[in-house]
């Protein structure tokens, strides 16, 4: 096999298992990270090769940024979906050690999505990983709620 030729595979072979392992994230979501280990394997997802894997996401990528936000809009069955999510909140925890909020806190969720404090104020409490919920209030802005202490606070949504 020409040289050329040998540093090209081990060159995809790096990237590929850097994917695999989470730590290169240029290519965007991952279908690994966006669903539950559940959800991947009753797709029959897990019965694809690393190749296939990374050509999903790229599809993912594609779809998310031209068609996604006109089937928000027009597809009757995700509109119901969306205000499904709107109305029964989203479950979730934050991810690692959770301190309370100081006026200007981030919230990394275990679900991918980061959310900022939408509304000034302090409170201190201490929890590894705590479960929160989020949901509308009565004027359609989304309250982040520490569910064990039954504390809440205004969000907007980053990512």
């Amino acid at each position: 096999m020409p040289l050329r030729l040998t540093k090209t595979v081990a060159i995809a072979c790096a990237l590929g298992l850097l994917l695999l392992c989470g730590i290169a994230d240029a290519e965007g979501p991952d279908v690994r990270a966006l669903m539950t280990p559940e959800e991947f394997q009753a797709a029959g997802l897990d019965k694809l090769t690393a190749e296939e894997i990374a050509a999903l996401n790229r599809w993912v990528v594609r779809y998310t940024a031209k068609d996604a936000p006109e089937v928000r809009r027009t597809d009757v069955v995700v509109q119901a979906e969306i205000e499904k999510v709107d109305a029964d909140g989203i479950r979730t925890r934050i991810v690692g050690d959770f301190h309370g909020w100081d006026g200007d806190t981030q919230f990394r969720l275990e679900n991918g999505q980061v959310w900022k404090q939408r509304l000034p104020g302090r409170w201190f409490y201490r929890a590894q990983s705590p479960e929160v919920e989020l949901r509308k209030n009565t004027m359609g802005n989304w309250v982040l709620k520490v569910v064990a202490a039954g504390r809440g606070v205004g969000v907007t949504r980053l990512k």
